[in-house]
C-alpha cells in the first residue's frame, strides 16, 4: 500500500486505486482468468464478495418484492431460443455503434469514444451522425491515435446453440425480463387471476460489450434484479394510492426530467413521491411508487440519499419497448454518476409480440361491477350458400370462420362487402346478418407493464466506494451490518501455549461455533496480534468483534467493539447473542454506550 495515502486529499484515481487493491487482498473481486492474461467484462468474486453480493440480493428481496405483497419471484433459464429475443425485438435492436482502429485493430464503443474525447454525448445518434461528430472533432484511437472506421451496429447477443452439432439456435439472455413474460399466464394463474401482478427474478444475463473498461460498471456477465408489474392502466390511481403509505409519499426523490435536458439543465430538482403524481412527471403512477421504493432500498443498504438521482431518457435514448425510461444513478468519486436501476414504462409492448410470435393469449378478463348491455352484430355463416361458393373447401373454410372474431368477421364484411379465406370470396349473401342486445359481464385486455431493473454489481461497487473510508493509520469499510460479509468477529485475545491460553482459546472457539449455530454470520481469527486482526476485520467491513481475554477466564465478560468508532465495552459472553441482535436490527446511528442506547 502507497504510503502517502493516508495524508493526502484522496482523489478519484486514488478510491479506486485502494478499493481495487483492497478487493484483491481481502477477496472482493478481481478480474476473471488472470493467469491467462484475463478476458475484459469478466470478473470473479472472491468469499468476501460473494457474501456481500448475496447480502444486497436479500435486501432487494425484502425492499422490493417480499415486503410488498405484490410481487412473487420465479426462476428462468438463461438460455433463450431465438424465437423469443425475436419477438423481443432484441435480436433487431441490441446493438450497440462499434468503430476500429486502422493501425492497431482495437474495436471501440463508438459513442464512448468520441463522449471521452469531446465530451458530446451521442447516445442514441444515427451511425451517420456518429460519424460526422467524429470527423468534425478529429476523434481517434484512444490506444494508438490511428484513425478509426465509420461506426457500425455490432449485436450485443451472445449466440448459442441448443442442442449439440446442429442445434436450434438460441441466446444467452441479455435481460431476465422474456422469460417472465413468457410465464406471466402460468404465474397469472398460480396467483388466482389477480392484478396487479409483479414478476421478480435475480439471476445472471449476457451482454457482448464492445470494450468494456470500466471494472465491474461495464461487465459482459452480471447478475440482475429485476421484476415486470402488470397493472390494468384504467385502475393505476386509485390502485397505487392503496399501497401509498405516508411514508412512501414522502420519500424525497431527485429527478431531472427530460424537459430539463432538452433545456440544457443538468441539476436535479427535489420532488415528493406524490408530486411526480400529481405533476404528471411520470406517465404512470406505478413508476413513481416503485422509483420511491428504488430510492428508499439503496438509502437503506448505505448509499446517502444526496448522491441518488433519477434522470429521465429523451426519446432517442430509450430503448425500444419503452414509453418512458428514468435510470436510477448513484455518484461516484471514481465514474461521476452510473445508472445503477432503471424504470420502464413497457406498455403492452412485450406481451402484444409475444402474443403475435406464439400465438398464445395472454390477455386477462376484467369482469364488470356490473353487467352492461351491448348491441352485438354478427356475421352467422349460411352453410348452403357458402357451399355453393366453397365447394371441396367448404370444411376448411368453415373452421377458419369459426376461429374469427366476430365482430371483426362482421366489421370486415361490411366494409369490403365480402371478406376472402383460402382464395375464397364470401360475399354478404353467405352469412346471415343479426344484430341483438346481449349483457357483457366483462371484457379482455392486455396488462400493461412497469419494469424496475437493478444491475447488482453497479450497486456493489458505488456501495463499496462509499463505505471506504481511510482514518489515519487504517482502511475502514463502514458498510451497513446487514450487508456485511459477516455480522461479528470472534478473537482470542492471546493463542499462546500457555493453559490460560488455551482456555482462551477454547472459549473463543466455543462462542463462534455457538453463534454460527444460532445462523449470525461469525468470523474467526487468531492469527497475529489482537490489533491485526480488528484491522483485518475492519478492512472488510465486519461491524463488532467479540474479544475473549482474561478477565472472562475471571468473570464470564468479553468485550464487544464497533467498527466505526473504536469503542469498546464489556458484556456477559451469556448476553453476546442478544446484544448482536439488538445492535443488528437497530435501524440508526451505532452507540455502543447501552446507557444510552434505545
Amino acid at each position: 500500500m502507497r504510503s502517502g495515502w493516508f495524508s493526502m486529499e484522496l482523489k478519484s484515481r486514488d478510491i479506486y486505486e485502494i478499493l481495487s487493491d483492497l478487493a484483491k487482498r481481502r477477496g472482493l473481486f478481481w478480474p476473471s482468468y488472470e493467469i491467462y492474461g484475463g478476458v475484459a467484462g469478466l470478473y470473479d468474486f472472491g468469499p468476501v464478495g460473494v457474501l456481500i453480493k448475496r447480502n444486497i440480493i436479500e435486501e432487494w428481496l425484502y425492499w422490493l418484492v417480499y415486503s410488498t405483497g405484490l410481487v412473487v419471484e420465479i426462476e428462468t433459464p438463461i438460455i433463450t431460443p431465438r424465437i423469443v429475443l425475436k419477438a423481443s425485438g432484441h435480436e433487431d435492436h441490441f446493438t450497440d455503434p462499434i468503430t476500429e482502429c486502422t493501425k492497431c485493430g482495437r474495436v471501440f464503443r463508438a459513442d464512448h469514444v468520441v463522449e471521452e474525447q469531446t465530451g458530446i454525448t451521442v447516445e442514441g445518434y444515427s451511425m451517420s451522425d456518429i460519424w460526422k461528430v467524429m470527423i468534425e472533432n478529429n476523434v481517434r484511437c484512444p490506444e494508438c491515435g490511428g484513425q478509426l472506421t465509420k461506426p457500425q451496429p455490432a449485436l450485443l447477443l451472445f449466440k448459442t446453440e441448443i442442442g449439440p452439432y446442429k442445434g436450434a439456435p438460441g441466446y444467452i439472455r441479455p435481460e431476465a425480463a422474456q422469460g417472465m413474460f413468457v410465464s406471466f399466464k402460468n404465474v397469472f394463474t398460480v396467483v388466482r387471476n389477480k392484478l396487479p401482478l409483479g414478476i421478480a427474478q435475480v439471476g445472471k444475463v449476457g451482454r457482448n460489450e464492445i470494450s468494456p473498461r470500466q471494472s465491474l460498471i461495464r461487465l459482459r456477465e452480471f447478475t440482475i434484479m429485476e421484476f415486470e408489474f402488470f397493472f390494468d392502466p384504467e385502475k393505476s390511481y386509485e390502485e397505487v394510492m392503496k399501497y401509498m403509505d405516508e411514508e412512501l409519499e414522502e420519500e424525497e426523490l431527485f429527478v431531472l426530467t427530460a424537459d430539463e435536458k432538452s433545456r440544457g439543465i443538468d441539476r436535479a430538482s427535489r420532488y415528493r413521491t406524490l408530486e411526480l403524481i400529481e405533476e404528471k412527471i411520470v406517465k404512470n403512477p406505478w413508476m413513481a411508487l416503485w422509483m420511491a421504493k428504488g430510492n428508499r432500498f439503496l438509502r437503506e443498504i448505505g448509499i446517502p440519499g444526496d448522491k441518488i438521482r433519477f434522470e429521465e431518457k429523451l426519446p432517442w435514448e430509450r430503448a425500444h419497448y419503452s414509453e418512458q425510461t428514468f435510470d436510477q444513478q448513484v455518484y461516484t468519486r471514481k465514474f461521476g454518476w452510473i445508472e445503477v436501476a432503471g424504470y420502464s414504462y413497457r406498455t403492452t409492448y412485450d406481451l402484444d409480440r409475444h402474443i403475435e410470435f406464439s400465438r398464445s393469449d395472454l390477455s386477462v378478463f376484467k369482469r364488470y361491477k356490473k353487467p352492461v348491455e351491448k348491441l352485438v352484430r354478427r356475421a352467422i355463416p349460411n352453410p348452403i350458400k357458402i357451399r355453393e361458393l366453397a365447394k371441396d373447401k367448404m370444411g376448411k373454410i368453415m373452421e377458419n370462420i369459426s376461429s374469427m372474431d366476430q365482430e371483426a368477421l362482421y366489421q370486415e364484411l361490411m366494409s369490403k362487402g365480402y371478406i376472402e379465406i383460402d382464395g375464397v370470396k364470401l360475399g354478404r349473401e353467405a352469412f346471415i346478418i343479426k344484430e341483438e342486445k346481449v349483457k357483457i359481464h366483462g371484457e379482455k385486455f392486455v396488462p400493461h407493464v412497469v419494469e424496475p431493473s437493478f444491475g447488482l454489481e453497479r450497486i456493489f461497487y458505488a456501495l463499496l466506494e462509499h463505505a471506504l473510508s481511510l482514518e489515519k493509520d487504517r482502511i475502514v469499510l463502514k458498510i451497513n451490518p446487514r450487508i456485511a460479509p459477516y455480522q461479528v468477529a470472534v478473537f482470542p485475545l492471546v493463542a499462546g501455549s500457555k493453559p490460560e491460553h488455551r482456555k482462551i482459546v477454547d472459549i473463543a472457539r466455543s462462542l463462534y461455533r455457538a453463534l454460527l449455530k444460532a445462523r449470525i454470520r461469525a468470523f474467526y481469527d487468531e492469527e497475529g496480534s489482537i490489533g491485526r486482526r480488528y484491522a483485518r476485520a475492519d478492512e472488510i467491513g465486519i461491524p463488532f468483534a467479540l474479544t475473549v481475554d482474561y478477565q472472562t477466564l475471571e468473570d464470564e465478560t468479553i468485550t464487544i467493539r464497533y467498527r466505526d468508532t473504536r469503542e469498546q465495552i464489556r458484556i456477559s459472553i451469556h448476553e453476546a447473542y442478544d446484544k448482536l441482535l439488538e445492535l443488528l436490527n437497530y435501524k440508526g446511528k451505532f452507540k455502543l454506550n447501552f446507557d444510552k442506547y434505545p
